[in-house]
């Protein structure tokens, strides 16, 4: 798996949804003697956590869209150069604080097109049809008449996102023999019940979306670059304020801070501006501090910090902390709408 690892990653080097590997060396101190490692960037919280948070109520369909359109574009990428992942699931999607996106981790599994050395690929729960056949023809030692192409990582993903949807695993529900004879009631099903948290016509991009993925023939599958063209994509969502909490990046963005008395005194403005910086700088330098006095955004303290570690601890740090005799609230804010000066109007 290492050497194959590596080949892989070295092949995949430069896309901002590929885990980068930085380079290789050698533990001389494990149990088992040296041994071999791979040097990745550090990232941060995985779409298996963020569902455990989700607890059966799903995730945002601003958190779903960022997340499918990511993964789709690493997809679009690795296929494009020929690989297959082999491996996708909540658990090897990360999310990168300092480039606010999700990356794919953990390529194993992964095999060149036409060059697969292993049958068993896949986990469990999100090993698509054509993957299950061949893994259990191997067990019986036979050879599968079809080979598993990069269509493979588009059902894994279509279960993703299912999951992430409904807030439930769905390991059960995929092995069973009601899925086989009809997924696509199952689906209409997950999204009916769903249907009253998220609005109704996304929703309905997005359930089509999943099922273009979760063809039981891989030919008719969608691809990555096809499922990138999904209406669903061009639909603008807005953060909820618990992606804010659990999705870190650089900024910062702090809430019962100021009233509206202290933003019209300019001189109390100006002492609260004063304070709040040199709370803030105890973590780290502070590239920008931005209060509108106006709405949207009007009261709230937005802190960019130069990276994403020092916001982290920043956040740590100053949630309930008292100022001015309120508590303090501290979330994240997306960097890029930040630094396009766009401040979402209503987040909860």
């Amino acid at each position: 798996g290492f050497r194959k690892e590596r080949a892989a990653l070295e092949q995949l080097r430069g896309h901002r949804n590929i885990v980068t590997l930085y380079g290789v060396f050698t533990n001389h101190y494990s149990v088992n003697g040296p041994s071999r490692c791979l040097l990745l960037e550090l990232l941060d919280i995985s779409v298996s956590e963020l569902l455990l948070h989700s607890s059966n109520q799903g995730c945002s369909m601003w958190m779903i869209q960022h997340c499918a359109r990511d993964v789709l574009e690493a997809l679009a990428f690795l296929h494009h150069k020929g690989y297959v992942h082999a491996d996708l699931k909540p658990r090897n999607i990360l999310w990168s604080a300092e480039e606010e996106c999700f990356k794919l981790i953990d390529f194993g599994l992964s095999f060149k097109e036409g060059n697969q050395d292993v049958k068993y690929i896949q986990t469990d729960g999100y090993r698509a049809p054509e993957a299950e056949l061949q893994n259990c023809l191997a067990q019986a030692g036979l050879q599968s008449e079809t080979e598993c192409t990069s269509a493979v990582d588009l059902w894994s993903l279509g279960i993703v996102l299912l999951e992430m949807f409904s807030g439930m695993k769905l390991k059960h529900t995929v092995q069973s023999q009601e899925w086989k004879t009809n997924s696509s009631a199952i689906i209409d099903r997950i999204f009916a019940s769903e249907g009253v948290v998220n609005s109704a016509i996304p929703a309905y991009h997005l359930r089509d979306l999943i099922k273009s993925m979760l063809h039981c023939d891989q030919g008719k599958r969608a691809s990555a670059e096809k499922a990138l063209c999904s209406p669903f994509f061009s639909i603008p969502f807005a953060p909820h304020i618990e992606d804010l909490v659990m999705l870190p990046t650089p900024v910062l963005r702090l809430l019962n801070v100021l009233s509206d008395a202290s933003l019209q005194c300019e001189e109390e403005y100006e002492d609260i501006l004063e304070d709040i910086r040199e709370e803030c700088q105890k973590y780290g330098p502070v590239i920008s501090l931005l209060i509108p006095k106006e709405n949207p955004g009007k009261g709230q303290v937005f802190v960019e910090y130069a990276n994403a570690g020092d916001s982290k601890a920043a956040q740590k740090m100053l949630t309930g902390k008292i100022f001015d005799g309120k508590f303090v609230v501290a979330t994240f804010y997306p960097l890029s709408a930040y630094k396009r000066g766009y401040l979402y109007q209503n987040l909860l």
